[in-house]
């Protein structure tokens, strides 16, 4: 993995709205994951848009846990 391949993604969580940072590691290409948000511990869907062309992170579409994104 090339340090070029992380990014970091600045969001607010969806329940309690607490500003988090994730580490995003684009060499995955497009993915769907999971994370617990550090304050409420809820847990927040992530879709990761990866740029098929470049490599590069062109979205991060956020939610609840029982959202459909």
């Amino acid at each position: 993995m090339q340090d070029d391949a992380l990014v970091n993604h600045d969001f607010y969580c969806p329940y309690c709205d607490t500003p988090l940072t994730f580490l995003i590691d684009t060499s995955q290409g497009s993915h769907d994951t999971w994370e617990d948000c550090h304050q409420c511990c809820a847990p927040i869907q992530l879709h990761i848009i990866v740029s098929l062309m470049t490599g590069e992170l062109e979205a991060v579409l956020t939610g609840r846990d029982d959202d459909v994104l």
